[in-house]
C-alpha cells in the first residue's frame, strides 16, 4: 500500500491511477490522515444467457430418488445406534 499527500497526488494522479488499476492500494492523505483510496472498479458480471443455463443444467449433479422421508431415515439411524 502506498500513501500520498494531496499535493503529491495532484502531481502524480495519472501514475497513481495506473498503479491502482494494477491492484496496488493507493491512499490519499490530508495532514497525515487518510481521506481517500484509489482502487479499480471491478468488471460487471457476465449476463446470464440461455446457453449458460443449458450448460449448467447438463452438468447438474443428480441425486438418486428416495422413497424414505428425512424423519424416517433419521429415526432409523438413531434406532440402529441404540442397539
Amino acid at each position: 500500500m502506498s500513501t500520498h499527500g494531496i499535493a503529491e497526488a495532484r502531481k502524480q494522479l495519472s501514475e497513481l491511477i495506473d498503479r491502482a488499476q494494477k491492484g496496488e492500494a493507493v491512499v490519499i492523505t490530508r495532514h497525515g490522515t487518510p481521506v481517500a483510496e484509489l482502487r479499480p472498479i471491478p468488471a460487471p458480471p457476465r449476463p446470464i444467457t440461455r446457453a449458460s443455463l443449458e450448460w449448467l443444467a447438463a452438468r447438474r449433479a443428480t441425486r438418486p430418488k428416495t422413497t424414505v422421508d428425512a424423519g424416517t431415515l433419521v429415526s432409523g439411524m438413531r434406532d440402529e445406534e441404540q442397539r
